[in-house]
């Protein structure tokens, strides 16, 4: 299976309970289509957007930054963003491939 990140911008104002739904949900998702979730980063929160972004018809100027990665089948990852992009509490995602296989992945001591 490939490796995959999911890199996405939420609400500014979301609640601790709020946000820990969303991460629950984008990880029962992988892991219900038989996928593996490696892990989760918080980017930040409440960080200034590079620019305004307009969705669910409200505007919005600053967000919180996270990522996920996974491994699974592509057609989750389609499923997984369909799922995103209806949530309201989702401002931007995108998936974005990694590697195909876990032995193609640098470790941190191996040079490139």
């Amino acid at each position: 299976m490939p490796l995959y990140e999911l890199v996405c911008i939420s609400r500014a104002a979301l609640s601790q309970a709020a946000m820990a739904g969303l991460l629950k949900r984008s990880a029962e998702t992988v892991l219900d289509r038989g996928g593996a979730v490696r892990g989760f980063v918080n980017m930040g929160r409440d960080q200034t957007l590079p620019y305004r972004m307009k969705r669910h018809m409200e505007y919005h100027t600053s967000g919180t930054y996270w990522l996920m990665h996974y491994y699974a089948n592509p057609k989750t990852s389609g499923v997984l963003m369909s799922q995103l992009k209806l949530d309201p509490r989702v401002i931007r995602c995108n998936v974005v491939k990694v590697t195909d296989k876990l032995n193609e992945m640098v470790t941190v001591g191996e040079s490139v």
